[in-house]
């Protein structure tokens, strides 16, 4: 069940509450009619120690100074509005439009251009909520903006003579920003900006505002990239503070710390990773044990030896708390010369690490574990395309990786001794898999889509990446890792309380969306079982099988991941549905995910016996870690599809096959089968008839002769249109 924490919710950051408007106005709100005073607020608030209290206290003279509160009796508020204001956020459509979020209501209301009156997409704003007698559905009205969600927009600037406009790229900021000539920091008309909005008072069609930081011209590779970056105020490069701080590090291993450790340089060790990775922060260990068991360490960078709490470093870290993978580049959570250097297990290199020990037997059950601090020597690095020549051909006694394959571009023979730990942690591997799978995992096995780049990373071709043996090899162990390390912690007491820990959760799917996935697949012939959560996962996993390598396949897969829960950062732990486990956390990548730092930290602190430290700090950083991480994935999403668009340019003109991936009122988006670039067909531009959507049917439906384009049918198309500066893909429909 989804938690409900009061005081989890009220976190400090920076000693100052985030969000204390909102959060007053809430509490009033609910308490409608009846007056509180500042300490039945601060209780409703889960507000406990004095500095939270004075700041509360100050927040609700402010509030009352503006007439946002009245005070009844001495020392006593109450919400200064009728019954039907509000306090919720603002979802703001392409087309100016917005709905009211309130928890107050069961379903948005929707807000007229008209009425937005400068609310902007995510704004916390007061609104006024009715419902027409003719469609008895909510409406509101924005009364007043209470809380700004950004005032940062990414944009293009157009320049006349006297003044400038910002257009921004965000297609929910519909309102261009207006930019004094005192105010363009020297950028020149057509460049890619940063500008802010410094105000919007009165009745003023477009907010006023600066621009703070000028990102190149329009249009431009590295100018895009940096522009998705600061879309979502994620950094491109170190400050040179940071650099300095990594280049003073001692990085040498001495005797004195190997004394400290395990000792497992003389185990057999090698790494598997992507051909073209430069980080390798995890690595395998294998020998075999007098008893006929199999000890495998999982050996982890031991990034927190190097980056330690309150240095410049770590606050680096923790503030990007993430690496971000985009299409042409990697913008690494630390330093490269601890990210591909001190921290990453290169073959040939004595490293420090943070290994977790697993005996096991034939049945890939643990008979013993070990977590602590080692020192390891890679003694090989592979890809995971090698790693899968060994895989695929079990009865060979000599395996040899063809040129073609090898990440040295030369044919080479793999020591025999390697050949057989890869043998056998496959079987352990596909007999750990199997389990979970029984245990009701789910099996997401996604296809990705990357690009071939040319020397000036314009994209020349696009493949499709598959996780294969190999992949999953390596998959299961970190897993058994992140698992074990998680009920290490988890399972243990201090006393009568629990420890402290850093989970990786993932709740339970909400049960409407997983009917309406049901509704949505069974046009397709598919069908999902809610009786249960085993027949929920399990027929699940076999429309996931059924749909692979089928036109329909990325569609289906996309809304079947969007059904799930958000997996996220907590010290409460809840389990992961996905992956079947009541113990999880992050323990495998500390060199691109700064919770697996937090975990190593809490791990050898409880390793010494230490106290169960403060969960509201660690929770905490587990909610910007978190936000981090979605930031991230944005990014990543965003570069991907401007990738597709750059791509798509070279082919205007040329038919495609695609497969209908969504339908709108004011369009269909067309997923091309070969390659995945996905685009859009407006309605308007469909002649055949006069179409209106029909939400129902997932499909647009002909007025005069009843023709049908619904969600998965299979249409030919042609390039329109391909923006990179607003990153639009547009096609025409090939109609018959």
């Amino acid at each position: 069940m989804p938690r409900n924490n009061k005081k989890g919710v009220f976190k400090k950051k920076g000693g100052v509450i985030k969000d204390l408007t909102r959060k007053v106005f809430k509490v009033l709100n609910e308490n409608s009619g009846n007056p509180l005073n500042y300490k039945q607020i601060a209780a409703k608030l889960g507000l406990e120690d004095h500095a939270a209290k004075q700041q509360l206290l100050l927040k609700l003279e402010e509030l009352k100074a503006q007439k946002k509160i009245k005070e009844e009796d001495r020392g006593k508020y109450i919400l200064d509005a009728s019954k039907n204001y509000h306090i919720g956020t603002l979802d703001v459509t392409s087309s100016g439009n917005a709905y009211f979020i309130c928890d107050d209501f069961e379903s948005d209301a929707f807000i007229n251009k008209s009425s937005v009156n400068g609310g902007l997409n995510g704004d916390t704003v007061k609104a006024y909520v009715y419902k027409r007698k003719q469609r008895n559905k909510l409406e509101a009205e924005v009364v007043e903006v209470l809380e700004r969600k950004k005032t940062d927009f990414v944009g293009t600037l157009q320049l006349s003579s006297k003044f400038g406009f910002v257009v921004a790229d965000d297609r929910s900021m519909n309102n261009d920003i207006f930019i004094p000539k005192d105010k363009l920091m020297d950028a020149v008309d057509g460049d890619k900006v940063v500008a802010r909005i410094t105000d919007w008072s009165g009745e003023a069609k477009n907010p006023f505002g600066e621009i703070t930081r000028v990102l190149g011209k329009a249009g431009e590779h590295n100018t895009e990239i940096h522009a998705i970056l600061a879309e979502y105020d994620l950094p491109y490069e170190f400050p040179p503070e940071v650099e300095a701080a990594a280049q003073e590090l001692d990085l040498s291993i001495s005797e004195e710390e190997i004394a400290k450790r395990r000792d497992m340089r003389d185990v057999l060790t090698f790494t598997i990773d992507p051909r073209d990775a430069k980080d390798f922060d995890d690595a395998l260990s294998y020998q075999v044990l007098e008893n006929g068991n199999y000890e495998i360490g999982i050996h982890i960078a031991d990034v927190s030896h190097y980056v330690k709490e309150g240095t410049i470093l770590d606050d680096e870290a923790y503030n990007r708390a993430t690496s971000v993978y985009l299409v042409d580049r990697v913008v690494p959570m630390l330093p490269e010369m601890l990210s591909n250097g001190a921290c990453s297990l290169r073959p040939e290199e004595e490293k420090l690490t943070f290994s977790a020990v697993f005996e096991l037997n034939e049945k890939a059950e643990i008979e013993k574990e070990w977590f602590g601090r080692t020192v390891t020597y890679s003694d090989k690095r592979f890809a995971y395309e090698e790693a899968q020549v060994v895989i695929e051909q079990p009865e060979e006694k000599n395996h040899t990786i063809p040129a073609e394959i090898s990440i040295t571009d030369e044919a080479y023979d793999v020591d025999p001794k390697i050949s057989e730990a890869i043998l056998k942690m496959d079987v352990l591997a596909k007999i750990m898999r199997g389990k979970r799978m029984k245990s009701g995992a789910l099996a997401f096995d996604k296809v990705e889509t990357k690009f071939n780049l040319d020397e000036n990373a314009n994209p020349i071709g696009v493949f499709f990446k598959e996780s294969k043996d190999a992949n999953k090899l390596i998959e299961e162990f970190m897993l058994l890792a992140n698992r074990k390390v998680a009920e290490f912690v988890g399972k243990t007491k201090v006393g009568a309380a629990k420890k402290t820990f850093i989970y990786r959760t993932h709740d339970e799917p909400n049960v409407d969306k997983l009917e309406a996935l049901g509704n949505l697949v069974q046009k397709f012939g598919y069908g999902i079982n809610t009786k249960s959560r085993m027949t929920t996962t399990a027929s699940l996993n076999k429309l996931l099988s059924d749909v692979h390598g089928k036109a329909e396949s990325n569609m289906i897969e996309t809304l079947t991941i969007r059904t799930m829960s958000k997996a996220e950062y907590t010290t409460e732990n809840i389990g992961h549905y996905g992956l079947a486990f009541d113990y999880y956390s992050h323990f495998t990548s500390p060199i691109r995910r700064y919770p697996d730092v937090m975990a190593h930290r809490l791990l050898q602190h409880y390793l010494d016996k230490g106290k169960s430290v403060s969960s509201e700090d660690y929770e905490e950083k587990c909610k910007h870690s978190s936000e981090m991480e979605m930031l991230a994935s944005k990014a990543e999403r965003d570069s991907i599809k401007y990738m597709q668009i750059k791509y798509m340019q070279n082919f205007t003109g040329i038919a495609f096959k695609g497969v209908i991936s969504g339908v709108t009122e004011w369009g269909i988006y067309v997923e091309v089968i070969e390659n995945k670039c996905e685009g859009m067909v407006r309605t308007r531009d469909i002649t055949s008839d006069h179409f209106a959507f029909d939400q129902e049917e997932y499909a647009l439906v002909g007025r005069k002769y009843g023709e049908m384009y619904r969600l998965g049918d299979e249409v030919w198309i042609k390039v329109k249109n391909a923006d990179l500066e607003r990153k639009h893909l547009d096609f025409y429909l090939i109609e018959e």
